[in-house]
């Protein structure tokens, strides 16, 4: 079938999965960041080369297509996965063996831990009874680990590394485990984070949502603020999932390594100052290989104290994440180390967005010396060099600006 027959322009432009059909019956299901161009792909001059034969056979074979939209990313990739799950499409099924895809399990213990495991080694390392919950197959295990994150954000849980022996382990000291391993928490209240990434992993986010609310009056009504506050924002974060890279190595790397970058978004932050004073933080952006001048953005450091780096590329972030209506990126560049990469993937995080962030380390002349986040770094290091140099040059300006404002 043709791109005309399947009327590409009727399909919309957001996050969700696809079916390619042929007489009613599934051939193959598919989740997208975008569903029209995640499809539109399907029949560039390229697909052989890029997907496969086997797929060029399919879509040949297709003669209708259907699609469910989704609010975010996460969920269309947890969408995607229960579908094929429960229709076992032939096309998926044949393109990759099940033993090799992932799968989310939820152990059968007082206290359970989420894994992540291989299908070949779910009977191998777990006998009959130890597992309580299975979800997927996945066919990106990368994709699975970074909506874990996202997820593990709003309920905490306890995985391989958490040992329930009195004493808080690292993921406690951030956040990330509830207090299993200290005796913190209660089965019961353990048990109510279980039941809440259950609901989320079986794609039942508004009934997940119907429940907190509930819980969130409740907490109101006896006085208990700060579990009402928790609450409300565990509500407000599932609505707002905004996450864009879940799916984006699928997207666009096939795309990057044919020389293209096609609306393909990175972000640069920095922040100058003069001894702690007059300091501005900047973002600029690259799009499409270009920077789009037009959706730079300068902030005034107001929170941070004089001199904080760590700080202000904090609120510059907090600040920046508040504007849901500005595009979302891909990819995020900090000028510094760890500690700025940290700061930028915790205010990433706070906000239910997730995006690789790399940063830039100078040595002691000012020049790049190093970038952190591996993969990312080695398949974009042009741009992210480009975007860091241009956020620095904007930082300089604006300090500059600054400096004589006040100086005047």
């Amino acid at each position: 079938m043709t791109a005309r027959e399947f009327n590409l322009k009727r399909l919309p432009d957001s996050p969700g999965v696809y079916f390619f059909k042929k007489n009613k019956e599934i051939l193959y299901i598919g989740k997208a960041t975008s569903i029209r161009g995640r499809v539109g792909s399907y029949f560039g001059s390229d697909l052989i080369k890029t997907r496969g034969a086997m797929l060029v056979g399919m879509v040949s074979k297709a003669d209708s297509l259907d699609f469910v939209k989704t609010d975010s990313v996460l969920e269309a990739l947890i969408a995607e996965a229960n579908l094929i799950k429960k229709f076992l499409p032939l096309y998926n099924v044949r393109e990759k063996d099940d033993k090799s895809w992932n799968h989310l399990i939820i152990t059968e213990e007082d206290f359970p831990r989420l894994l992540v495991v291989r299908g070949k080694d779910l009977e191998e390392r777990f006998p009959k009874g130890e597992i309580r919950h299975v979800f997927g197959p996945y066919l990106q295990g990368e994709a699975l680990r970074v909506g874990l994150k996202i997820i593990r954000r709003l309920f905490p849980y306890r995985d391989e590394k958490c040992q329930v022996r009195g004493r808080p382990c690292f993921n406690r000291r951030l956040g990330l485990c509830p207090g299993t391993c200290a005796s913190e928490i209660s089965k019961s209240a353990y048990a109510k984070i279980l039941r809440n990434i259950v609901y989320f992993f079986q794609g039942k986010k508004g009934r997940l949502i119907k429940i907190l609310e509930r819980e969130m009056k409740a907490a109101a009504k006896r006085q208990d603020f700060e579990e009402a506050k928790r609450l409300r924002n565990a509500v407000f974060a599932l609505k707002h999932l905004a996450d864009v890279s879940v799916i984006k190595e699928e997207e666009f790397l096939p795309t990057l390594e044919r020389g293209r970058l096609p609306e393909f978004r990175i972000e640069g932050y920095d922040v100058a100052h003069m001894a702690g004073k007059e300091a501005g933080g900047v973002m600029v952006v690259l799009e499409d290989n270009h920077l789009k001048k037009s959706d730079y953005r300068l902030f005034r450091i107001r929170g941070a104290r004089p001199g904080d780096d760590v700080g202000a590329l904090k609120e510059v972030m907090r600040r920046r994440l508040r504007h849901r209506e500005w595009p979302l990126p891909h990819l995020l560049v900090v000028d510094g180390a760890e500690a700025q990469r940290r700061a930028a993937e915790e205010a990433l995080l706070n906000a239910g967005i997730s995006a690789p962030v790399v940063a830039v380390t100078k040595d002691a002349r000012h020049r790049p010396a190093r970038l952190t986040s591996g993969r990312f770094a080695e398949r974009f290091s042009k741009e992210i060099l480009l975007v860091n140099a241009e956020a620095h040059r904007f930082a300089l300006k604006y300090h500059r600006r600054l400096r004589d404002k006040n100086f005047s």
